[in-house]
């Protein structure tokens, strides 16, 4: 089924920027998402103090994590499409503003019940991701497209390694709720650069008011999906409160597609998710999350430091080794893959990602017991994967989306992208935890064969417009 996409040789509803006003609002939409950004990864090192000061234990600080990604899972899609409704820059703001009154509430909390309420506000914030890339589609030449996105995509990573040392620092000194002072501020500078710099407006091609019914239960789909892959799965496939979860997950999702169906003006329209401008980039971005987080966050950590199966490292050092470097990488290459996708062509820069991070997790998984080896490949990740993978899924997800509904596609790619995370170390956990007898390969196998299929997938994908000729 062919639609009329959004690439960036089809906006035409505004002039495009360039030279220093196209530097301020690149610049501009870094320090909004950097917003997110710390809102995600500044606080990791502080969570067990988080704990500790209400009186509780590690697990305690479980739901300050899972809470808020579930929140921001939630946000990409329903504020993503809103935005077509009430113009980018409204919506980034509104979005900033529950970011900012969930930063005050985790400052002034005296209970952790409030804390998790302020974290749960404070996911709204993972909107700020797909609107920026929305932004730079309608906003900018299609010849800087690709490069400004990666600017932008290389945050998703970190900011350069540091956001996460720093907040661990500034925890040890000064407490966890220095970080939310940090946040605030931020959040903060972005509002006033928003206001400043973003063109207002709504977008045209658009019609129609926001399908509030559509958003409401996909939201419910998403937060079932979720506890399914997350709890459901870790107790079993035939537990109770598995099969429930995978029920309320399948009628939720059958109620979401008959509310689609009957809207005039709906969230999500049912003929787009049937389109391979639609599922297979879905598909791909899911798949490729699964098989990747699963590797460089979870499994390649775990190896790291074990020391009666693994390499017996520090935290610290396996950090150093194994976390930093693909970070670091990811962040100077993000540019590059746009840079070539401009020029050769998104669909090329997502396989030549999806195969080139299927091979390093082949080595990985092949010479598991050498550090050296593990080491060198999780660094390659980070340009296959980090890099070129992740930048060009989404840009894909912005230029294949329809005009009627541009934020559509980025913000199901966004959740799918949470999702996947999730499910791939759902995946792989068991394995992890027969080490002993297993070894760590097993478990990096299964990633590799989930990366496997997101490189097979990814031929599905329809080709721009602008990439046929």
């Amino acid at each position: 089924m062919k639609i009329s996409t959004t690439s960036p040789t089809t906006i035409q509803e505004q002039p495009k920027l360039d030279g220093w006003r196209a530097a301020g609002l690149i610049s501009t939409l870094i320090v909004a998402t950097v917003t997110f950004q710390l809102t995600a990864s500044m606080v990791t090192p502080a969570l067990p103090q988080m704990a500790a000061a209400f009186g509780e234990g590690p697990a305690g600080a479980a739901p300050l994590q899972s809470m808020f990604f579930l929140a921001a899972a939630i946000a990409v899609p329903v504020i993503g499409r809103w935005s077509d409704f009430i113009g980018r820059r409204a919506a980034m703001l509104i979005a900033l503003t529950i970011v900012v009154a969930g930063t005050v509430l985790c400052i002034l909390t005296p209970t952790l019940p409030l804390l998790i309420v302020g974290r749960i506000l404070q996911g709204a914030g993972g909107a700020m991701f797909t609107l920026a890339y929305i932004v730079l589609n309608e906003n900018l030449h299609a010849r800087v497209f690709g490069v400004s996105l990666g600017v932008v995509a290389a945050i998703s990573g970190g900011v350069g390694g540091l956001d996460g040392f720093i907040g661990g620092l500034m925890t040890e000194r000064l407490g966890f709720r220095s970080i939310f002072v940090v946040v605030l501020a931020v959040a903060v500078i972005a509002a006033v650069c928003i206001v400043k710099v973003v063109p207002k407006g709504r977008p045209q091609g658009v019609r129609g008011s926001m399908d509030w019914w559509g958003a409401g239960s996909l939201s419910v789909f998403l937060i079932f999906l979720t506890y399914f892959v997350s709890e459901g799965s870790s107790a079993g496939r035939t537990a109770p409160i598995a099969l429930a979860l995978l029920a309320g997950t399948v009628v939720s999702f059958a109620v979401f597609w008959a509310i689609e169906r009957r809207r005039s003006h709906p969230l999500i329209a049912i003929r787009y998710l049937r389109s391979r401008q639609f599922w297979p980039v879905i598909a791909t971005s899911m798949l490729a999350l699964a098989g990747m987080f699963a590797m460089l966050n979870f499994t390649v950590v775990v190896l790291s430091q074990d020391v009666q199966n693994g390499f017996g490292l520090s935290p610290s050092l396996s950090a150093l080794l194994f976390l930093a470097p693909p970070a670091l990488l990811g962040v100077c290459t993000a540019p590059l893959a746009g840079w070539i996708a401009d020029r050769r062509g998104w669909l090329l820069t997502l396989r030549l990602g999806g195969g080139f991070s299927l091979a390093s997790g082949i080595v990985a998984a092949a010479f598991s017991d050498n550090l050296l080896v593990v080491v060198l490949a999780v660094a390659a990740l980070g340009i296959s994967y980090t890099g070129f993978l992740f930048t060009s899924i989404n840009g894909l997800s912005v230029v294949l989306s329809p005009k009627d509904a541009p934020a559509a596609l980025p913000g199901l790619t966004g959740a799918s992208l949470g999702t996947g995370a999730g499910l791939g170390v759902v995946l792989v956990q068991p394995l992890t935890a027969q080490a002993a007898s297993l070894g760590y390969s097993p478990a990096l196998w299964v990633s590799v064969g989930i990366t496997a299929a997101a490189f097979l997938v990814s031929f599905f994908v329809a080709a721009p417009n602008r990439e046929k000729a």
